[in-house]
């Protein structure tokens, strides 16, 4: 690490970050600095781009603080027996880059994970001072989400929580069989006990005392996790049905799935397999269905002899082709619910479905003026004008939906 310039550290630290797929910046309470005091603001458009449930795309800093680490997890690019360049940023150094990068109009946030160096206390207390001098020091308002570190203090959790938008606990595999081998120096026990902590923390943050003021707050955009997906063998079904735990006894704000891909040095300790970032999307999908559709996992994965989803077809139009019973539907007359289950049909669609047909019926032209994808919808569908006819008992029905062979490039 002697004589790295900033740069360096930059590149090296800013490299081992984008592995660290949960990167999100919505849900927090709303700070800026238009009133003259501070600098910086959570809000608003905009060197990772991480995107809010409404699509506002956010700018953030996102890098390690170090990539050195103590543990040596099989699945993991910085696990102590790589042979990866390593770096290590100062708090000083941190904090610098992050207020130069906002006067530079580069970034709104900072996302910071780290490598466990010495032990977890001492990692988890640097990422906390770089947070603290960037709000008391710095006067700092732009958003801050910080990686914590499981083993650490529940103390040390608690000022993150104070400092932090958002708080990130990995659960690293979907299985306890998983960790225990490809992670076994890592606790699942410890890990979920952290994210109650975080949970019970952030409760208490919203509750009034015996005085009727509320405590001090606690990070307001709640907490996330990550979930490394292909390393240890588990199917779709085992893996969102670990995340719907997960969602529900800790509050989450989002599970991410992170697909892994064989590191060099480490794939004789890992099973071959290697997903596709199509796995990584359909997961995305079917973990979106799962909360605002209104679907349950028996209804994405029951069709599936292997417990993965379809990698040709989105969760939504695969479960539809196996249900051609409950289909067409008629916009006109659908409830909510079925609505939803229309492929092509997203939840802004279908309340502007809901609202426009109060005082007029639909025609298919509507329906492709508010935002419907009519080229998955048309078959599943009758409108004003409009009926798919045969289309929706077509034998070839997938076929239309399915990306046509390519030839693969030989030389």
């Amino acid at each position: 690490m002697t004589g790295k310039t900033l740069e360096s550290k930059l590149a090296i630290l800013s490299d081992a970050a984008k592995y660290d797929a949960s990167c999100a910046s919505s849900g927090s309470t709303r700070r800026d600095s238009r009133d003259g005091k501070g600098l910086g603001s959570n809000q608003g458009s905009g060197i990772c781009h991480a995107y809010a449930p409404d699509g506002r795309c956010i700018s953030l800093l996102k890098i390690l603080m170090t990539n050195f680490c103590i543990y040596d997890c099989a699945y993991c690019i910085n696990r102590a027996s790589s042979k990866v360049p390593r770096a290590r940023f100062s708090v000083d150094e941190v904090v610098r880059l992050t207020i130069d990068f906002y006067r530079r109009n580069y970034i709104e946030g900072l996302f910071l994970s780290s490598g466990v160096i010495r032990s977890p206390d001492a990692t988890m207390a640097d990422m906390v001072e770089i947070a603290r001098k960037l709000r008391e020091e710095e006067n700092f308002r732009g958003y801050i989400h910080l990686k914590t570190i499981p083993d650490a203090s529940p103390e040390l959790i608690a000022e993150a929580g104070r400092l932090a938008d958002r708080l990130s606990i990995n659960v690293e595999l979907p299985t306890e069989a998983g960790m225990k081998t490809f992670a076994s120096e890592k606790s699942p026990s410890q890990i979920r006990r952290a994210m109650a902590d975080v949970r019970l923390r952030k409760q208490a943050a919203g509750e009034a005392t015996h005085t009727g003021r509320k405590p001090p707050r606690f990070a307001p955009a709640g907490q996330s996790t990550q979930m490394i997906v292909g390393a240890d063998g588990s199917n779709d079904a085992a893996i969102l049905g670990e995340s719907t735990r997960l969602y529900a006894s800790y509050q989450l704000k989002r599970v991410y799935y992170s697909a892994f891909s064989p590191i060099p040095d480490s794939t004789a300790r890992l099973p071959l397999i290697s997903p596709p970032l199509a796995r990584e999307h359909r997961l995305y999908q079917a973990d979106w269905l799962l909360r605002f559709y209104g679907f349950d996992l028996g209804e994405i994965i029951g069709a599936s002899r292997d417990g993965n989803l379809d990698l040709e077809l989105d969760p939504k139009l695969a479960w539809a082709l196996q249900h051609r019973e409950v289909f067409p539907v008629d916009i006109n007359r659908a409830v909510r619910e079925l609505l939803l289950r229309v492929p092509g049909f997203g939840v802004k669609t279908v309340n502007r479905i809901l609202s426009t047909r109060r005082y007029r019926r639909i025609r298919y032209e509507d329906v492709v003026r508010m935002g419907g994808s009519m080229k998955k919808a048309r078959s599943f569908i009758t409108a004003q004008g409009w009926s798919p006819g045969g289309l929706v008992d077509e034998a070839g029905l997938r076929a239309r939906f399915v990306p046509p062979p390519e030839q693969l490039v030989l030389f």
